[in-house]
């Protein structure tokens, strides 16, 4: 059955623009819809939030916070965002349409995936991760259903609703926005989010892409998160008998429940993967899992579990029990079986004969008693009450003409900042569209006054730990933070940030910094020296010094260094570290016999056996063959070392 024939906004023309031509899919806070846009000709896909959660206009700023983030996220594997606005009461965002399925889609199709899928799946999620990090923002509700793949094998992320700028996450009480089967433990217990999260839940879609299940189950939601927080995630091995154990550890890496064990963002993750699969032979890559399946996919829209689905989940305050789930039951009372009290026969009463005219004035006495009363529980209970009507993206002149429509007054009016609402337009209402006013109100009006425009504060010169608090405090974020050499400021500084110092910005914003590694030194060369000359002239250069653990041969004498990690003349910052190879002396090798054979052989065969050869000619120079070496054949020599061989004149 075709449910997008009930859905009140297929074939409407939204904003004036968006013709919507059919459902796709809906989630916890919207709806998405293909559409066209008519301006422009083309296809696209458009979400719009849930009218019941447009009035709240903590989910309409994050809304419109996911349109702002992914526009500053170019990226090949993001789901683009083209447009933002509202009609009426329906707040949506344009965006590119990508033909195609979901991970969930191919997850319920094929049970699990092979290996060399998986990670042909999770290493462009990584890279698209990796951009929103370095950018300085979390995706927040990673999982399959957020993972586009289309017609021509291109893999997306979507859905950056839940993003939050990096450093901005806040430690909220009694709730946590995400999906069960994917939070990770700091977000459950603390409600706090950063690149790490992403990362854990990254670990979980690795694990049932390899399993074809959820690492974590159970009938209700607070098992799952009981289970988030008091077991690691088991090992894919333990479900996938003959799995890689690389891919085991890279499941446990993402999914350590302590996040400083975790890769730091999905920049580090994804290089975890890259080197994953390169351990991996082909049989390993293509193993077959046993819960692999081919059959029909489910209709889309359908099969999805409610854990599955974005949401506000309570989270237990301290002292709670984390598994205990309270809902609100109606209980049936069992009969009452107890012997009833035997009540003495009374006489029936003497029967006295009614007036006609008598009995009919009490029954329309009686029928207006009961009017009366009807009226008098109705407007008790109903009567005396008027909903508030939606005039959310009206212009005071509307909203107050529609109220009034339903006869109630506007009372006092105020006024905030809101990206989502154009400048004068309604942003709210007190009470809130919905709910119930007794009488004639008074309704308060929230008018918009546009979005707030932060400026970027003067953060030259400052201390990268007080840069980043100055921009938070601003109502900004820190960016990409890179570092270069400076003379003038000192190293851990600012140099600059992008965009610089009074540039407007919208909240939220990212802000990259440059930071000084203070002034270049140049690496002394300490080849050849002993490793107690070369620690003291590396030190006296303002450098640190590493010794490596393991010598190899060199033609430097042995105990003296073979090598240095910088080389000479390079330039570094104060406090870098070099590190130094030590020598075990020259490895002694064979020297092959090259006497009667052609300068050209005999350099070949030498140089093959880790010489050096020269060269020398007797006058008139008209014999190409050898006649002599300076180290016998059978010989040993230092290994690098110069052999001469020399050619007998006429």
């Amino acid at each position: 059955m075709d449910t997008t024939l009930h859905d009140p906004l297929v074939g409407q023309l939204l904003d004036g623009r968006y013709r919507v031509d059919a459902r796709i899919a809906v989630g916890g806070m919207a709806t998405v819809y293909r559409a066209v846009d008519t301006r422009l000709d083309r296809v696209l896909a458009l979400k719009v939030m849930h009218p019941s959660l447009a009035t709240d206009a903590s989910f309409v700023e994050r809304f419109i916070r996911e349109a702002k983030s992914v526009a500053r996220l170019s990226h090949p594997n993001v789901v683009g965002v083209f447009d933002q606005g509202a009609d009426g009461a329906y707040v949506y965002l344009a965006m590119e349409y990508v033909a195609g399925c979901t991970l969930r889609d191919v997850l319920r199709e094929r049970g699990a995936l092979r290996p060399r899928a998986a990670l042909d799946i999770l290493e462009p999620v990584l890279a698209a991760l990796g951009a929103a990090h370095r950018a300085g923002f979390v995706h927040r509700d990673m999982k399959p259903e957020n993972v586009l793949i289309g017609d021509d094998g291109r893999v997306k992320v979507a859905d950056f609703g839940l993003v939050r700028a990096v450093g901005t996450a806040t430690n909220t009480t009694g709730s946590v926005l995400g999906t069960v089967s994917y939070l990770a433990p700091e977000q459950i217990e603390h409600g706090t989010a950063d690149t790490r999260t992403d990362v854990y839940a990254c670990g979980v879609v690795l694990y049932e892409m390899l399993t074809g299940d959820k690492p974590h189950g159970g009938e209700t939601p607070a098992q799952v998160l009981f289970q988030h927080l008091n077991t690691d995630v088991p090992a894919p091995s333990a479900a996938v008998p003959g799995l890689a154990p690389e891919l085991d550890a890279l499941v446990a890496s993402a999914t350590a429940r302590d996040p400083e064990v975790r890769p730091h963002d999905a920049v580090a993750l994804l290089a975890q993967a890259r080197q994953s699969r390169a351990a991996l032979g082909d049989e390993q890559l293509d193993l077959v899992p046993p819960q692999a399946r081919v059959e029909a996919a489910a209709p889309a829209g359908t099969g999805a579990s409610p854990d599955d689905v974005t949401s506000v989940i309570a989270r237990p305050l301290p002292g709670e029990h984390q598994q205990d789930v309270q809902h609100t039951s109606r209980l049936e009372l069992p009969p009452d079986t107890r012997p009833q009290p035997q009540r003495p026969e009374r006489p029936a009463p003497r029967r006295v004969p009614v007036n006609p005219r008598r009995g009919l004035l009490a029954a329309l006495v009686a029928v207006l008693l009961l009017l009366g009363a009807g009226a008098g529980v109705w407007y008790i209970n109903a009567g005396q009450f008027t909903r508030v009507p939606t005039v959310l993206g009206k212009t005071r002149a509307e909203a107050e003409k529609r109220l009034a429509d339903e006869g109630l007054e506007v009372g006092s009016t105020r006024t905030d900042f809101s990206s989502a609402y154009e400048r004068g337009t309604v942003m709210g209402t007190d009470p809130a569209p919905g709910e119930r006013v007794r009488g004639g109100g008074p309704v308060t009006l929230v008018i918009s006054r546009g979005p707030k425009i932060v400026k970027v504060p003067e953060l030259k010169g400052k201390p990268l730990a007080e840069a980043k608090e100055a921009l938070r405090k601003a109502g900004l974020a820190a960016g990409v933070v890179t570092q270069e050499f400076s003379d003038e400021v000192a190293q851990g500084s600012v140099i600059s940030s992008d965009p610089g110092a009074g540039t407007p910005r919208d909240p939220d914003s990212a802000v990259a910094l440059v930071v000084s590694k203070g002034s270049p030194v140049e690496v002394p060369g300490v080849v050849g020296s002993s490793v107690e000359d070369a620690r003291r002239t590396l030190k006296d250069a303002g450098l640190t010094v590493q010794i490596a653990t393991e010598q190899v041969h060199s033609a430097q004498p042995a105990g003296s260094v073979a090598a240095q990690s910088l080389a000479e003349g390079a330039r570094a910052a104060r406090g870098d570290s070099v590190t130094l190879t030590v020598s075990k002396g020259p490895r002694m090798v064979p020297v092959p016999e090259v006497t009667g054979k052609s300068v050209d052989d005999a350099t070949r065969e030498l140089k093959a056996a880790g010489f050096e050869v020269k060269v020398e000619k007797s006058f008139p120079f008209l014999s190409d063959t050898v006649s002599g070496q300076s180290v016998r054949g059978g010989d040993t020599a230092p290994e690098g070392s110069t052999i001469t061989i020399k050619t007998k004149g006429i």
